[in-house]
C-alpha cells in the first residue's frame, strides 16, 4: 500500500528507550471494495434518473422523495471512496500518519447524510399525511421493486468487510437502508393499488425512517467517537493495560493512549516502568507483537523508564 512505503523494522528506534513497532501493516480495503463502490455508485446514479422519470409519469412524490434519498446515499459512497484513496497516499512531514484520518471523517459524513436523508423522508411523509395525493400504485410498485434488486446487490458486495471498517459498514447500511424503503414503497404501492388508501405510503415510510435511524445511530455514536480518538470499540484497554503489565520487568504501565488512526488502524503510546533497565529491541519486539496479535494494535509506541516521579492518578482509557 502507498501509505506504508516506508518500512522500518520494528522496534529499531531504541536510542531513547522507545520503540515505533507496526508501522508497516496495511489495512486497506481491498480492491473488491473499489470495484463495490464503482458499481454501487453507477448503478444508483442510473436508478435515480429512473425514478426521476417514473416519478413524474406516476405523479408519485414518494419516489421523487427517494430518488434525493439515494442521491444523499451516492454522495455517501463518494465520500467513503474517495477517503479510503486519500488513506493509501504516502506519509508527508506534515501529515505523518499520511491521510489515514479521512476515513473517520468520511464515516462522520455518512452518518449525517443518512440523517439528512432521513429527515427529508420524514418531512415528506408527514406533508402527504395531511394531504394525501393520488398515486399510480403499480408503477410506483414495479419501480421500488428495481430499487430492491439494485440496492440488494450493492449491499452484498459491501457486506464483507463490513465488520472490520466502519465506512465499509457505513456503505452497507446505505445500500441495506435504501433496499428497506423500496421494500416498503413495493408493499404500500401494492396495497394503494389494491384499497385505494393513500396514506398507507406516508404511514410504511415513517416506519421504514424509524427502522434506519436505528442502525445510522450506531453508526455516528461510533464515527464521533473515533473523531474524538476514543479507544476503539471492540478494545478493552484495562486488559492492554494488565498484559503490558505482566510482562517480565515492567513493575508499572501508565501514560496508556490507545486512539484510532483510522478505520481499520490503531495506535498505542504507554510508558513502561523497568527498575532492571532498558530490556533490549527482543523485549521490545516481543511486547509489539504481543499487541499486535492480542489487540489488532499495528502501531505501538513504548517508552520504557527506569523510575517515575510522576505517581499521580492518570485519566484512564476506557473502552466503551
Amino acid at each position: 500500500m502507498a501509505g506504508h512505503q516506508h518500512n522500518h523494522h520494528h522496534g529499531q528506534h531504541n536510542d531513547h528507550g522507545h520503540s515505533h513497532g507496526g508501522h508497516g501493516h496495511s489495512h486497506a480495503p481491498a480492491s473488491g471494495h473499489d470495484r463495490a463502490f464503482a458499481v454501487g455508485i453507477a448503478l444508483n446514479l442510473s436508478f435515480i434518473v429512473g425514478e426521476v422519470v417514473f416519478g413524474l409519469m406516476a405523479h408519485s412524490v414518494s419516489l421523487l422523495a427517494d430518488a434525493g434519498h439515494n442521491l444523499s446515499d451516492v454522495l455517501g459512497l463518494g465520500a467513503a471512496w474517495a477517503a479510503i484513496a486519500l488513506g493509501r497516499r504516502s506519509p508527508s512531514k506534515r501529515f505523518t500518519y499520511g491521510l489515514k484520518g479521512s476515513t473517520i471523517l468520511a464515516a462522520l459524513l455518512n452518518a449525517l447524510l443518512l440523517l439528512v436523508a432521513l429527515g427529508a423522508i420524514v418531512l415528506e411523509a408527514a406533508q402527504r399525511l395531511a394531504m394525501p395525493a393520488a398515486v399510480d400504485g403499480p408503477l410506483v410498485a414495479w419501480v421500488a421493486g428495481a430499487g430492491i434488486l439494485i440496492n440488494g446487490i450493492t449491499a452484498l458486495m459491501f457486506l464483507r468487510g463490513s465488520a472490520d471498517d466502519i465506512n465499509i459498514r457505513g456503505a452497507y447500511l446505505h445500500m441495506a437502508s435504501d433496499a428497506m424503503v423500496s421494500a416498503g414503497v413495493v408493499v404500500s404501492g401494492v396495497l394503494i393499488w389494491w384499497t385505494g388508501a393513500m396514506w398507507l405510503d406516508p404511514v410504511v415510510s415513517i416506519v421504514i425512517a424509524v427502522l434506519i435511524f436505528l442502525q445510522t445511530w450506531g453508526l455516528l455514536r461510533e464515527s464521533v467517537e473515533m473523531s474524538l480518538a476514543a479507544v476503539p470499540r471492540g478494545i478493552d484497554s484495562d486488559l492492554v493495560r494488565d498484559e503490558l503489565q505482566e510482562l517480565p520487568g515492567v513493575a508499572r504501565v501508565h501514560h496508556i493512549h490507545i486512539w484510532p488512526m483510522s478505520t481499520t488502524e490503531t495506535v498505542l503510546t504507554a510508558h513502561l516502568v523497568m527498575p532492571g533497565g532498558h530490556p533490549g529491541d527482543a523485549f521490545l519486539e516481543s511486547a509489539r507483537a504481543m499487541l499486535k496479535d492480542h489487540f489488532g494494535i499495528g502501531h505501538a509506541t513504548l517508552q520504557v523508564e527506569l523510575t517515575t516521579s510522576d505517581m499521580s492518578p492518570e485519566p484512564q482509557c476506557h473502552a466503551h
